[in-house]
C-alpha cells in the first residue's frame, strides 16, 4: 500500500515538474501597449524587441545604456492613452528614423 502511495505521488511530482517547464509562444507583432504595460515578462520582450531590431540592421552591439533610455521612452510612450489600443511594435517602427 505505501509502494503504490509512493509510486502515485512520483508520478504526481513528474507531470507537474513538466507542466511548470511548459514553454508558451507570444506573437510580439500583436502586442499592444496597454498589454505591455500590465505584462509581467515586459522586461524580456524588451530584449527581445531589441535583439529584433538590432537583427534587422545587422548590429551586433548594444550600447547598454541607450537600451536602458529606449526602453524607458517606450515605456512612456505605452503609458499615453492613445497609444494604449497601438500595438507596440507600430509605435516602435513610427519613431524610427527612415
Amino acid at each position: 500500500m505505501i509502494q503504490s502511495f509512493a509510486c502515485a505521488l512520483m508520478l504526481v511530482f513528474i507531470f507537474t515538474a513538466h507542466a511548470a517547464r511548459a514553454q508558451f509562444t507570444v506573437d510580439v507583432s500583436k502586442i499592444t501597449c496597454e498589454q505591455f504595460n500590465v505584462m509581467q515578462k515586459a522586461d524580456s520582450v524588451a530584449i527581445w524587441l531589441s535583439g529584433y531590431y538590432h537583427g534587422g540592421r545587422r548590429n551586433p552591439v548594444i550600447e547598454i545604456n541607450k537600451f536602458e533610455e529606449k526602453a524607458r521612452e517606450v515605456r512612456a510612450a505605452c503609458r499615453q492613452p492613445e497609444n494604449f489600443t497601438r500595438p507596440i511594435m507600430q509605435l516602435i517602427d513610427a519613431s524610427m528614423p527612415k
